[in-house]
């Protein structure tokens, strides 16, 4: 049985892609984990379908004033908003950020695009993050579809500034350590010709990453 203190889950899907490899991933996840809390939780944005905005000169003036004021408080951030553009930054970024706070897992499932993740995605990390926070001790789990093979060996594993950058911002900006990562590689096999005859070694890495994302919704 999983642990039944851990009932509040936020799953964002940041892929372009309506039937994506990532998408199914989180899928299977949440299914599992549904199973395991009936009555948990749920709260699901789909940063593709339902962007979220850039930060603007709003926001660094708050960051700002944060810095300035030594503030760690969370639930005393909005405060610090002295100007329009302050509340307004603080009016689209408090809401998001309290969503984070509220939850015990963030399954977060993303495609690498071009090494890196969507815009999308990034816009969400930026809008709730600010100077000297914590998160601590919410748990992160990834689930990932990459067009090639990034995994230790692999030739192109020191362009993977998709999950070494998570890694780093979780734990850089929000203290939060305990971050999982399912990644199904080779994604570009099923349309590129050259890479069809990896088409095997994609699918089993699809399959693990299936049975990854199941077992980690039943034990999240």
């Amino acid at each position: 049985m999983g642990d039944l203190l851990m009932t509040a889950l936020l799953h964002l899907d940041a892929s372009a892609r309506r039937n994506s490899i990532s998408r199914g991933l989180s899928a299977a996840f949440i299914e599992a984990w549904r199973a395991e809390h009936p009555d948990g939780t749920y709260v699901h944005r789909d940063l593709t379908a339902d962007p979220i905005p850039f930060i603007g000169e709003g926001w660094t003036e708050l960051c700002d004033r944060v810095l300035a004021h030594g503030s760690t408080d969370l639930d005393r951030l909005g405060e610090l908003a002295d100007s329009p553009a302050q509340q307004q930054a603080w009016a689209i970024a408090g809401p998001l950020l309290a969503e984070a706070r509220a939850a015990d897992v963030i399954l977060i499932a993303t495609p690498m695009y071009n090494y890196s993740i969507p815009a999308s995605l990034k816009a969400w990390l930026d809008q709730i993050t600010f100077p000297r926070m914590s998160l601590a001790p919410k748990r992160f789990v990834v689930a990932t579809a990459r067009g090639g093979s990034y995994g230790p060996g692999a030739p192109k594993a020191g362009y993977d500034y998709q999950e070494r950058y998570l890694r780093d911002f979780f734990a850089g900006h929000f203290a939060v350590e305990d971050s999982v990562f399912i990644n199904a590689e080779l994604a570009n096999s099923r349309q590129d010709p050259a890479l069809t005859h990896l088409r095997d070694r994609h699918e089993a890495s699809y399959a693990a990453a299936l049975a990854m994302a199941r077992r980690l919704g039943k034990e999240y």
